[in-house]
């Protein structure tokens, strides 16, 4: 019987979401990536990126669900995902900055998110679709700070069909073109990983810096 930490491994691996568990299973990891704190763990660029590899060249793991629906539905899980989190920022409030950091919680990840609000407004919720862990907390950040819902609805969906159509697109474009890319499935989730985690890195080193000059000037 599987153990409840090998599923959770089988979580942070977009090839075991989509051969183990299919659409079902891709569609709850987006969402929970999307808006559900303890998400930002989950592998959001890959995992989307590969859906629509495996749309072009294994349909069989996404229920020979067609490249459109596929976009469909995984925008549509990536809203509902953001309107969770957006409501679960409004009842939690200030609370969210006092919480002591945990295995499914990081205080550095609001801080992050925090300082990416604080340079582009309500573009976050867009902008930050392409961004590890900015993508899991900038719904959660806007219902603390309540920001107006129609405003939030309007980004949240041009954000999400923007992220998942764009990488959703290219995969399946890739996987159409060169037949046999999913044997370098490895190389190109880890190029996806350093490619997205370099903007957070510096992000929080640039808003580390600047508290530390704070402090400095008290």
């Amino acid at each position: 019987m599987e153990t409840t930490w090998e599923f959770l491994k089988k979580l942070t691996d977009p090839e075991s979401i989509l051969s183990y568990g299919g659409l079902a299973l891709l569609l709850f990891v987006i969402f929970a990536e999307t808006g559900l704190f303890f998400g930002f763990f989950l592998p959001g660029d890959s995992l989307v990126f590969l859906s629509g590899v495996f749309c072009a060249t294994k349909p069989e793991y996404l229920s020979h669900t067609n490249i459109f629906l596929l976009i469909l539905y995984l925008s549509l899980a990536a809203i509902l995902g953001n309107i969770t989190g957006y409501y679960f920022g409004r009842a939690t409030g200030d609370k969210l900055f006092k919480r002591d950091d945990s295995l499914f919680f990081k205080k550095r990840h609001v801080t992050v998110t925090k300082a990416f609000y604080e340079k582009h407004g309500k573009k976050t919720l867009i902008l930050g679709r392409f961004i590890p862990y900015v993508r899991t907390f900038a719904p959660i950040l806007a219902g603390v700070i309540k920001i107006e819902l129609s405003k939030f609805f309007l980004y949240t969906v041009a954000g999400a069909f923007l992220w998942i159509g764009s990488l959703t697109s290219i995969g399946f474009f890739l996987g159409r073109k060169f037949p046999g890319i999913e044997k370098h499935l490895g190389w190109i989730v880890i190029g996806l990983i350093v490619v997205t985690t370099i903007p957070v890195v510096r992000t929080y080193l640039k808003e580390k810096k600047r508290n530390a000059k704070g402090r400095g000037i008290q």
